[in-house]
């Protein structure tokens, strides 16, 4: 067979499966495609779900030597990660919403922090300290914006028993309580990561 031949045959299956998939009606019956195209839905929904689950763990975001040597090495110190309930709470925990629409948005904002890692924005110990102070400031605006949506994942004020607390704590957090006028990050800031330089944060 010469190789005219075996082209031309080549061909006309290309063609052939090309109508097929592009006429699909005139081949297959409606339930066939429907069938066929909820069989995809769920192959589709179970794949994003099962890679959202796999990135909001947290060891997917301490995956890169970045977080792992700088952020979550501060973490590890302080009572979010050890204390006397065992109760620890992980990156997600603070740094994404649970329920799903705010948890989408916060996975597209966060995309970004992936072409920060690819050029090498705080790839040395160095870079990450002269940039702390800029992403301590966007994490403090964002957790301002949303009400501290990723602290009320565990903590709720309204279960808070007040008589258990400091006099101080008793009374900001009963205020806020009343008000809501204040967040948590307002007072919050730097439990469980170093702070910055807080003065040059309040100049600029």
């Amino acid at each position: 067979m010469s190789a005219a031949s075996v082209f031309s045959k080549l061909k006309a299956l290309g063609q052939q499966y090309w109508f097929t998939l592009s006429t699909p009606s005139k081949f297959f019956s409606l339930g066939f495609l429907t069938i066929g195209g909820f069989i995809a839905g769920i192959m589709f929904w179970g794949g994003f779900n099962t890679a959202l689950e796999i990135t909001n763990t947290e060891a997917f975001c301490t995956g890169c030597h970045e977080m792992r040597e700088n952020v979550y090495a501060e973490l590890q110190p302080t009572i979010h990660y050890t204390n006397r309930s065992g109760v620890r709470a992980t990156c997600p925990d603070c740094h994404v919403p649970h329920n799903w629409t705010d948890k989408i948005a916060r996975k597209i904002q966060a995309s970004k922090e992936v072409w920060g890692h690819l050029f090498g924005t705080i790839s040395t110990r160095e870079k990450f300290v002269d940039k702390r102070l800029e992403l301590a400031q966007h994490e403090w605006s964002r957790l301002k914006s949303n009400n501290s949506l990723e602290c009320r994942n565990c903590h709720n004020l309204s279960s808070m028993d007040f008589t258990r607390q400091s006099k101080r704590a008793m009374e900001m957090h009963s205020t806020v309580l009343t008000t809501g006028e204040k967040t948590c990050i307002d007072c919050h800031k730097g439990i469980a990561h170093r702070l910055p330089d807080i003065k040059a944060a309040d100049t600029r």
